[in-house]
């Protein structure tokens, strides 16, 4: 079983992010696998473990500085790993679903593509969709409960409001992953020392034959979100609390 899992390299949802240049951030931040992508990680390992041969691959498309989150992703139990190596952090998630297409395509035969539901950094959700569109699979995104057999994988996925859905899939086929799919498993040292050995295919995005001059969604500004302020207790009757409340929310916050 072939399985690849298409993983994106993010800040820590808990670093500290400095906006420069209006339209990009300062790298020095801790990055990490992003955490929908963990659960796409996992459950690759499984199915293959399952299935009892095969080999779980590892896809990114990033700056170089993306091995290390490439390699946490190996010390979960993947077996090697392909790099798009590109200049931007935010490519265009049609550019995105297209390199990925073609670095998978070149490398081998999928039985089954793994994506996060989304990234947490652009959270643009689109990746897992246009990547089936490049491949023409069908794709089931936000899956919790996944099965496979007889070549049909069968997919428990949330439609909102605490309701779910049961959906048969041919495959191959892409999975988009999110929380509840499984237990993400915690990498030992063992396993963080053999990741550095494994291997890492470094393919630059000009190679892939794409058309690199057609139009992209560019990020035209980026804004650190304000801080919070102090909250102000009012006092007095309900009447004049409601008053005064009218009024900071007119005058100072401009919000009404």
């Amino acid at each position: 079983m072939q399985v690849y899992v298409c993983v994106k390299h993010v800040p820590d949802t808990a670093a500290k992010i400095t906006v420069v240049g209006g339209t990009g951030f300062a790298e020095t931040c801790k990055f990490i696998v992003n955490p929908y992508d963990e659960y796409g990680i996992e459950e690759a390992v499984q199915q293959v473990k399952q299935a009892g041969s095969g080999e779980v691959v590892i896809v990114t498309v990033g700056k170089e500085s993306a091995l290390v989150t490439m390699r946490a992703a190996l010390a979960q139990g993947a077996d090697r790993g392909i790099l798009v190596k590109t200049d931007s952090h935010f490519l265009d998630s049609a550019l995105t679903s297209q390199a990925l297409q073609k670095a998978i395509e070149q490398d081998g035969s999928p039985d089954l593509i793994f994506c996060g539901k989304q990234s947490i950094d652009s959270e643009g959700m689109q990746t897992a969709f246009r990547l089936a569109k490049a491949f023409d699979m069908p794709v089931i995104s936000d899956v919790v409960e996944l099965s496979i057999l007889d070549g049909t994988a069968t997919a428990e996925r949330e439609i909102g409001g605490g309701s779910r859905e049961v959906i048969d899939m041919p495959l191959p086929g892409v999975i988009g992953a999110t929380r509840g799919l499984n237990e993400p498993r915690y990498p030992k040292l063992p396993d963080i020392l053999k990741a550095k050995k494994k291997e890492v295919k470094q393919i630059d995005i000009a190679e892939l034959g794409l058309d690199l001059s057609a139009p992209q969604t560019e990020i035209v500004k980026l804004e650190a979100v304000p801080e919070r302020g102090q909250a102000r207790m009012m006092e007095g009757s309900t009447r004049e609390m409601v008053e005064e409340l009218v009024k900071t929310l007119k005058e100072e916050e401009k919000v009404l």
